[in-house]
């Protein structure tokens, strides 16, 4: 019989960490924490397997759901000598979601469940605080209308907002028992007034209201949208914890709070955290107050005038501490924890590992070696490679000017300029219209996720270094300065106002996420260096990497910045794109449009000392590293002249009518350009550009090899095969042009000779193509699109819809479709190999830098991933943990 309930609390459990796929991240580690013997409140999770079993039946649950639940809350009441419903000692619970990994924010939860009109009077009794007992109740009837029964919270903090305004108060603290009561009154009434339908009462239909709603959560908009971009399946569920509830609003001797073992930003080896007393957690999320630093140190170096945990509570302080360090010494990792201190008493409401900048990944993975907390393979393993992006990142030069208006918390490192915007939906539509901005916000909720992916950074005027804003603008990645209190955002007129100056939506602004500067107008920038903790963990990222790693480059300053990245040669030099410039597109031009091959090689002579130099840069700076040269492989379309002046400046350089040009130009426009004659259709056609080619690329060997002494193999790339007939044309011409330069030089060049396999053809022909291939390279951009039938320009407008409908779990374009294009690379690999077993393959699409592409090609055997140069320290990491997780 399934097991739908897992039961935790008073120093045992059901489960343990190890079981977070059932019980979520949440429950796994509520769990672990009991059995460890931490002061955990009792509770029970409702499994994964229940979510998923809700959806596949129409939203309803097991039969024997009810039965467990009612025997689990029994446990509870026994632990804590409260009964649920009961009118004279009420049990109150907490209903938390907990997904299999943490999605802070996203799903979720309600507080102080059980209360009603009957039972707020037993608990105002028994804990003899009538204001906390309103305080709660008012909490509960907020937090449940708005998760439960679809109102906007929003109502009801105009209420509170009203009431305070009357009475002069600036916090909740300040206001009074029987202000309480009649405010929860109110708040009944405007349920009652909106939802035509009293507040509930009943103790069982609230509770079974909050599981649904967490439940239902999982399928909300905002919370499809973070899995998405975070790549959680939409398969995995949530769990659902219910737990008797702690008070951290139970007057002075309370408090909640949220911290983590080190600093989530520095990876500093020492307690960082915030905390409210008189307060309940998700005070501390939601922004509405200040909080306080834990620590005095924090405190101090902060400048804050409010007192520390440490100081306040020092005896409670001091178990957090020893709490902290237990757990982080049992995981093996930085924590993230939730505690509220009850009457002076610590309980433990969460623990999980903490989401980190890449710098504070680096320093805690390294640390952790020295401290003798992991092995260096353990280290490479807890660094997430996408996150290494985050290092790239650029920051404020130190020489520019700093035109400061506002300062708030440095809640994420980075800094970014943009244009001011108010809205997350504001903030989309500037991204899809090319434009960078900076999302302004008086706080940030989980609805805004789809405008925080679009922002260059967020910038919040309420909450702290663990708000909303702060925890998942540092997870993203993006630049975030919270907690900006002097800012006036006035949303209706679109303007933010801040010491006498007024900025409207539309200005440029910079944020420092590293100082939380806010400054005006656009800001120098520099490119960051990477740390010495870079260095040691990629040094043992390399010891047990597998697959190389080669970088796509076609101009010098790409080649340097990936050799700095630790490139270990150029993968796919595209040599289309070294054509857009200036003379270069006017001679490619002339050459497309010439009518003659001797048009065509009066043309290509002037590309051929061209090419030769670039080729010669390219050369001497990898060293003789391999390069891998691309022979042309533009679709027409994108250099055909399109402008009157164009078409005016290549019939003059050409000596010909511009009529008669306009009239070639028009024959030779192709209703499907990327299907159409280009790669080696264009070779066949006109052997002479790889003859070009050919030439500089041997030329250039030749001048690099004796310039720095260390000898050139370039491998020549031939694009688009589909046919070995194909190959075999254009590589009779690159052997010609090789034995006459070797002849007119009297230098022997190495070189091979290879293929690019993008078509599904290629693939499957590939044992036939490889007798006269040295190498493949998967170009997985094109065989993704002509494996589909789509084309990667024009997916966007139905791939999400394909995602919420839950066709595909990932763009196809960013991550490699296993199934189907990574089947075709598999079939092309082991075909290859058996009528060339020495044959080198590799992969130069866009997916050679994106981590589950890159655990693939390890799957696969290939011998290379190649990825543009800024991400060739996620290809290096990944690799590397691809290997790992193979062995």
């Amino acid at each position: 019989m399934t097991k739908w309930v897992y039961r935790f609390g008073n120093g045992s459990a059901d489960g343990a960490a190890t079981m977070k796929n059932l019980l979520g991240g949440k429950g796994a580690n509520l769990a672990e924490m009991s059995n460890l013997g931490l002061p955990v409140p009792p509770g029970f999770t409702i499994t994964t397997e229940v979510c998923t079993y809700y959806y596949d039946h129409g939203q309803s649950y097991p039969d024997s759901l009810a039965g467990d639940v009612e025997a689990a809350l029994a446990a509870v009441g026994d632990a804590t000598g409260r009964r649920f419903g009961d009118t004279t000692n009420p049990l109150l619970l907490s209903v938390r979601s907990g997904a299999r990994v943490s999605m802070p924010g996203m799903m979720d939860t309600v507080l102080n469940l059980g209360l009603n009109d009957i039972t707020v009077k037993a608990i105002a009794e028994s804990s003899g605080d009538p204001r906390f007992a309103w305080d709660s109740y008012r909490r509960f009837i907020q937090m449940y209308s708005d998760v439960v029964m679809g109102m906007d919270h929003h109502d009801f903090e105009e209420v509170l907002e009203d009431h305070k305004a009357s009475k002069g108060y600036s916090l909740d603290t300040e206001i009074t028992p029987d202000e309480w009561i009649g405010i929860v009154e109110t708040f009944k009434a405007l349920v009652e007034k909106e939802l035509e339908k009293p507040f509930p009462q009943d103790p069982q239909e609230q509770l079974w209201g909050a599981i649904g709603a967490v439940f239902g959560s999982w399928q909300t908009t905002r919370a499809k949208t973070y899995r998405r971009l975070q790549d959680i399946p939409s398969s995995w569920g949530t769990a659902v914890n219910v737990q008797a509830m702690v008070f951290g609003n139970m007057g002075e001797t309370s408090a909640t709070g949220v911290a983590f073992t080190r600093n989530p930003s520095t990876g500093d080896k020492r307690l960082y955290g915030e905390f409210l007393v008189n307060a309940q957690g998700e005070d501390v999320v939601a922004g509405i107050r200040t909080p306080q630093d834990i620590t005095e140190v924090a405190r101090i170096e902060a400048g804050s005038e409010n007192p520390s945990l440490e100081h306040l509570m020092p005896e409670a302080f001091a178990e957090f501490q020893t709490i902290c360090d237990k757990l982080e010494a049992h995981y093996r990792d930085m924590q993230d924890l939730e505690f509220t201190i009850e009457k002076g008493k610590l309980w433990m409401l969460q623990t999980r590992a903490g989401k980190r900048t890449a710098k504070a990944a680096l320093k805690i993975a390294v640390d952790m070696v020295a401290e003798g907390l992991l092995g260096e393979e353990e280290a490479v393993m807890r660094v997430e490679p996408a996150a290494l992006d985050q290092l790239l990142h650029p920051t404020i030069d130190p020489s520019a000017e700093r035109n400061i208006f506002a300062t708030g918390l440095p809640a994420s490192p980075g800094a970014a300029s943009g244009a001011i915007v108010f809205s997350s939906d504001a903030a989309e539509a500037a991204k899809a219209a090319g434009q960078k901005v900076v999302l302004v916000r008086v706080e940030t909720s989980p609805e805004d996720i789809h405008g925080m992916h679009a922002a260059e950074g967020i910038l919040t005027s309420r909450g702290g270094m663990t708000s909303h804003a702060a925890v998942v603008a540092r997870g993203m990645g993006k630049p975030c300065v919270s907690g900006a209190g002097t800012l006036r955002i006035d949303y209706r007129q679109g303007i933010v106002t801040c010491a006498g100056k007024t900025f409207r939506e539309g200005d440029i602004i910079t944020i420092d996420g590293a100082s939380g500067q806010v400054l005006s107008g656009q800001v120098a920038m520099q490119q960051p260096t990477l740390s010495g903790d870079f260095g040691i963990l990629m040094s043992w990222a390399d010891k047990v990497r597998r697959m190389k790693v080669r970088t796509n480059a076609e101009t010098p300053q790409d080649a340097k910045v990936a050799l700095n990245f630790g490139a270990e040669g150029i993968g796919l030099c595209r040599t289309e794109h070294m054509f857009f410039e200036g003379e270069r597109i006017l001679a490619v031009r002339e050459m497309i449009l010439a009518e003659t091959e001797k048009g065509r090689r009066s043309a290509l002579s002037k590309l051929l000392p061209i090419q030769r130099k670039d080729f010669t840069e390219l050369f001497v700076i990898m060293q003789g590293l391999p390069v891998t040269v691309r022979l042309l492989d533009p679709p027409l379309h994108e250099f055909l002249p399109k402008t009157p002046a164009e078409l005016n400046d290549v019939a003059l350089a050409m000596n010909v009518p511009l009529d008669a040009l306009r009239e070639r130009a028009l024959a030779l426009e192709e209703f499907n350009p990327m299907l159409g004659h280009r790669g080696c259709r264009l070779l066949v056609s006109y052997p002479e550009i790889a003859e070009m080619q050919a030439r500089a690329i041997f030329e250039a060997a030749i001048a690099a090899g004796k310039e720095t002494g260390s000898p050139v193999v370039p491998e020549i790339m031939v694009p688009l095969v589909g046919l070995k007939g194909e190959l075999d044309l254009v590589r009779d011409v690159i052997v010609k042009t090789a034995d006459a330069v070797m002849a007119e030089t009297g230098t022997k060049v190495d070189y091979q000779v290879g293929t690019m396999v993008e078509l599904p053809r290629a693939a499957l022909q590939a044992a036939e193509i490889a007798k006269s291939a040295a190498f493949f390279s998967f170009g997985t951009n094109d065989l993704t699109q002509t494996t589909f039938g789509i084309s990667r320009d024009d997916a966007s407008s139905f791939l999400g819809t394909y995602q919420s409908k839950g066709l595909i779990e990932q763009d196809p374009f960013v991550s490699l479709d296993q199934e189907g294009v990574g089947e075709l690379v598999k079939i092309g690999s082991e075909r290859g190999r058996s009528t060339r077993p020495d044959i080198k393959l590799g992969i130069c699409g866009e997916h050679g830098g994106d981590p589950a592409s890159i655990h693939f090609c390890e799957s696969v055997g290939l011998d290379y991933v190649s990825c543009s140069p800024f991400r060739v320290p996620i290809a290096r990491l990944a690799a590397a943990q691809a290997a790992l997780k193979k062995a």
